[in-house]
This record gives C-alpha cells, structure tokens and sequence, in this order.
C-alpha cells in the first residue's frame, strides 16, 4: 500500500464526554501490510530490529521461553549491545507460565531494559487483575508493528505447523508509526492516561484508558454497532459481551444490518467459551449469525462495519478488554485496508461452521449448566 500524507498530531488531554473517546476519521490511505501468518510477520519484525539505528521498543502480553523468544532476545540483545536503546516491557501474569528468568537475565546481560508490568505486589493484589495486554513494536519511531500475535511458538507454522493459531496483525508507518512510539513512551514512563489527537486522517490508535474515559472501546464499539447501515463482521477469539454490547448487535441486526459473529469453535480458555455461548440464543433469536472457526485456535480481533470502517489491535470483545486490561487497537476508515480485512473475514467463514438456531435450542443439559458457570465468572476471565 502506497504511503499516504503525513497528518498534524496534536497531543492533548480531551475535554470529558462520552463522544469524546470516538475518533472522528475520514475516508484516506495509508501505508499498511496485513498479517494472517506469524512467520512471516516474525520475520519482518526481526528484520526491521536488525536494521534499527536509534531505538527498539517492544510490548508483548507473552513473550515466551521458546524457539520464537529467543530468537527475539536474541535479536533486542544485539541491538542492546550496539548500544541501541532497547525496551522491552512484558506483562508479569501474562508470561508468569511462558517466560523464565534465563531468558530475562540474557536480556538485560546485553543492555535491553526489561519491565514486567504489575508484578504481584501483597500490598496492592488488585493490580496484578489489570494487565497490559498490549503487542506493540516499534522501530526507530518510523516503523510499527500491532495486533493479536504474541512472541511464542504456537503462532508459527514452522514449530506447531497445521496446528498454529490464526491470527491479524498490521505493519504501521509515517504518522501512525510515530503514534506508536509515544504512546509506547508514555506507558513506559507510568503514565497511561493521555490520549492522542489527531486531525484529519484516516487512521488512528486509539488505548482503551485515557484522562476522560477508562473504557473507551466500550464506548467506541457501541457507538460504530449503533451506527452500521449494511453490515457488521465481528472476529473474536474471547466473545463475553456484556448486556449493552449484547442489545447493541441485536439491534443491528433486527433493523437489517448483515451482523456476522466469527469465534473459535475450540478455546484454549474453555470457560470463556462457555460463557460466550450463554449469549447465543438470545442472539441468534434476533438475527445475529454466529460461526465457529474450524481448522484452529482463532485468536484475530477484528471488526469490519459497511466495508468503510474497521479495527484490529489487541482488544476483545469482553469484559477484560472493555473494563480492565490495557489495550491498544488501530481503528480506520482507510479503504484497502478495510477491503482486505473484509475479505479475509469471508475467507476464514469458509472454514467455519454456522451454528443455528434450532439446533442450538437443542443443546444437551449439561451444556446449559457449563454455560451457567460460564456466564457467572464472566467479569473475572
């Protein structure tokens, strides 16, 4: 994709207000390449360290112990020890079982500076449920790297071969790249509540917590499910929607709008997916079409509304992305990049099944039950 022209950045804490934390874009192009497969989106980021000048800064809710994170510590670790300013901050309970101190002593051996977010702390156990879920890199303040894919072997193909998880990430560059790079700094300086302004594109990064809402996507995707004409396709890995996101697809979908729900038909957190499915039948009786993705584990999130809007990041469609941990997704209206993840949503319902209604109403007892439990620890998966 060509690159588009740069946009004026303006940064500033907004006035308070529920329509504040919506993005206002118009239609335009960027410079985007999209990624369905983990190794060669692997490649192109150790590519783009290896060729770094000035700086590698890095987010990963996981960053495992793994053939795949030590060939990206191995890769920050030559940076580091050409004296390129190296970061790399991870979250303490997303690698807690992933990661090991070896990997982390290499690392700082060779000069990367590594945070752990929220390590567990008796005096303030509460944080340690607020994670930073975030998967961010960025390279010389000119070139991002954002999406679902952590740094561990079960997104290759090349160590888990058919098996891998399917995935979406997006490369990032010119003014959305320097987006990237202060609201990298920002989080790594402690301060997670500014927010960026931006005036006339296309694109955007919108976090989900800043100084005037603390769940922000929340309000974002009520507002753009308000607001679809024609359609609406939603891929989640983790769906627990809560009863306003719930009557918000509903409504969409019983005024006509095509409303498409993909979600993996195995999780690798079954109870999330219990609880999904507590919302099915009332979905599905109001025209929602609900598929689950065949072939693997489904870890994409995207959305797509009237082929003209779109959002992939980090967040999913559930009460830890929306109210707890923090995210970090690109919302644009750039019309190839909508087209492409339109058609990629397409393409995987062609490895899907569609789950009806009928049939649906039919479930087994005990499935009802395990939906139950499901829905009941919803706020805390």
């Amino acid at each position: 994709m060509s690159f588009g022209r740069l946009k004026k950045v303006i940064i500033r804490k907004p006035p308070r207000g529920h329509y504040s934390c919506i993005p206002h874009l118009v239609a335009g192009h960027d410079d985007f390449k999209l990624y369905i497969e983990g190794d060669e989106l692997y490649a192109d980021m150790l590519a783009a360290i290896a060729a770094a000048q000035k700086s590698v800064d890095m987010e990963s809710y996981i960053f495992a112990a793994d053939e795949v994170g030590w060939r990206f510590a191995e890769a920050l670790a030559a940076k580091g020890a050409e004296g390129v300013v190296v970061r790399l901050h991870i979250d303490a309970a997303g690698s807690l079982h992933w990661g090991s101190r070896q990997l982390e002593r290499f690392l700082r051996l060779h000069n990367v500076q590594v945070h752990r977010f929220h390590r567990w702390s008796w005096r303030k156990p509460w944080r340690y449920n607020r994670r930073n879920h975030r998967k961010l890199l960025v390279v010389d303040k000119s070139e991002a790297y954002l999406g679902g894919f952590n740094i561990h072997r079960e997104s290759s193909r090349e160590f888990s071969g058919e098996e891998r998880w399917r995935d979406t990430h997006v490369r990032m560059r010119g003014h959305l790249a320097r987006q990237a790079s202060f609201l990298f700094d920002r989080f790594w300086a402690g301060d997670r509540r500014w927010v960026l302004k931006v005036v006339n594109a296309s694109s955007v990064l919108v976090p989900n917590h800043n100084s005037h809402c603390r769940r922000s996507f929340y309000c974002l995707y009520t507002h753009v499910f308000e607001a679809a004409k024609q359609t609406l396709y939603l891929t989640t890995p983790y769906f627990v929607p809560d009863n306003r996101t719930q009557r918000a697809l509903k409504r969409a979908a019983e005024r006509g709008v095509d409303v498409r729900l993909l979600v993996p038909a195995k999780s690798d957190v079954p109870i999330t997916q219990w609880a999904a499915q507590a919302a099915y039948a009332s979905l599905l009786a109001s025209g929602v079409k609900i598929f689950e993705y065949l072939p693997r584990m489904l870890h994409a999130k995207t959305v797509v509304i009237d082929g003209s809007w779109s959002s992939l990041g980090t967040a999913n469609l559930d009460y830890r992305s929306f109210f707890l941990n923090y995210e970090l997704n690109l919302v644009s209206r750039d019309h190839r990049l909508c087209e492409a993840l339109q058609q990629q949503f397409l393409t995987d319902l062609g490895e899907a099944k569609q789950i009806v209604a009928a049939r649906w109403a039919q479930r087994r007892w005990y499935r009802r039950v395990l939906e139950l439990v499901g829905w009941m620890a919803r706020r805390w998966l």
